[in-house]
């Protein structure tokens, strides 16, 4: 019998679990600032399919999740109009590891250290499988989509930016 490469618990694995979702784990080699575009090589799935973890804040600092298309922009405009805030901007990577309780580059929407609200780009959840972060560097998950909204709350919203 193979031996799968396993992976050490993270806050996030630890909350699927505790919610009874099944996920797959897929280990890769991380690069610092590879994005999407590494992990996707690395694994050989198409980087529409892999979605980024996105800590945002409103215009009072309020902090939200923004689940995007590896391979997509958000529209920060499109993104507040349609969740009733007056402007969205990306969190300093300081203060977004500080609401996730992650790494950038490790952040994942699951077992956040702090309740933020989640926002999944509406296209996600079309898909039949995403490759999301598993709450560290090099390591993705893939469960089905239907898990943000069924357990995760998320909120389906059209903020990505056209190509």
């Amino acid at each position: 019998m193979a031996k799968k490469e396993h992976v050490s618990e993270t806050p996030a694995t630890q909350w699927l679990k505790q919610h009874g979702v099944a996920f797959s784990e897929h280990p890769y080699a991380y690069q610092e600032h590879g994005g999407t575009q590494v992990s996707s090589r690395e694994l050989g799935v198409d980087e529409h399919h892999v979605v980024k973890t996105l800590i945002m804040q409103d215009e009072a600092a309020k902090p939200l999740v923004v689940l995007m298309h590896g391979d997509r922009k958000v529209s920060t405009k499109k993104l507040a109009r349609q969740v009733g805030r007056k402007s969205i901007e990306p969190c300093k990577p300081d203060v977004a590891s500080r609401h996730s309780g992650y790494l950038i580059g490790g952040t994942s929407p699951f077992g956040t250290r702090k309740a933020m609200p989640v926002y999944v780009e509406q296209g996600i959840l079309a898909l039949d499988r995403i490759y999301i972060n598993g709450g560290r560097r090099g390591y993705l998950i893939g469960i089905d989509p239907q898990v943000l909204t069924q357990v995760l709350a998320a909120t389906a919203v059209t903020c990505a930016l056209a190509d």
